[in-house]
């Protein structure tokens, strides 16, 4: 099996226990496993806010941080980072920087589909718009930061669980 079709198993406390293909790694018993969020920021101190593609196994359509993603076996977190800011978005991310190391979730979607995941959160600037990915996004737009916290704060079912979870932590980091 190719490294790049592999999600990170865990234990539950975190430590590697081995790997499983990522199209069979989500489901309605999905193993703990190693992922990321990321949100990025422009010059203006806006984040970049996505909507999942339709065709998404879990939450489609539904509107989420930057992006995401999983490394591969032996890949650094920055380095996965970076690369899926370029194949989800098209774009290259500098300054990334993990914001909230501790992050940790499960959540199941309508279809009970189950994301269960350590999943740190990075920040990162970018300098360009999103050319996205079809397949990944569907929409984007760049919005103030602090419109994106009280939204999360007034209406947490309008966004992903794990964004929502995510933006109050991220906000008292950013304050900090």
């Amino acid at each position: 099996m190719n490294s790049e079709d592999l999600v990170i198993l865990l234990d539950d406390d975190g430590r590697p226990r081995g790997t499983a293909p990522r199209e069979e790694s989500h489901h309605r018993s999905t193993p703990l496993h190693q992922a990321f969020s990321c949100y990025a920021f422009d010059v203006n101190g806006h984040v970049l806010l996505t909507r999942r593609a339709l065709s998404k196994r879990a939450w489609p359509g539904v509107w989420t941080n930057s992006w995401c993603g999983h490394p591969r076996p032996g890949e650094e977190l920055e380095s996965a980072v970076r690369r899926r800011a370029g194949d989800e978005l098209g774009f290259r991310a500098d300054g990334i920087r993990m914001a909230v190391a501790d992050f940790r979730y499960r959540a199941v979607d309508d279809s009970g589909i189950v994301e269960n995941e350590v999943c740190p959160v990075f920040t990162a600037t970018v300098g360009t718009d999103p050319a996205p990915n079809p397949g990944e996004v569907v929409s984007w737009r760049w919005e103030p930061w602090s419109d994106v916290v009280d939204l999360v704060r007034l209406a947490p079912w309008s966004v992903s669980p794990w964004m929502a979870l995510q933006v109050p932590l991220l906000d008292a980091e950013r304050r900090s």
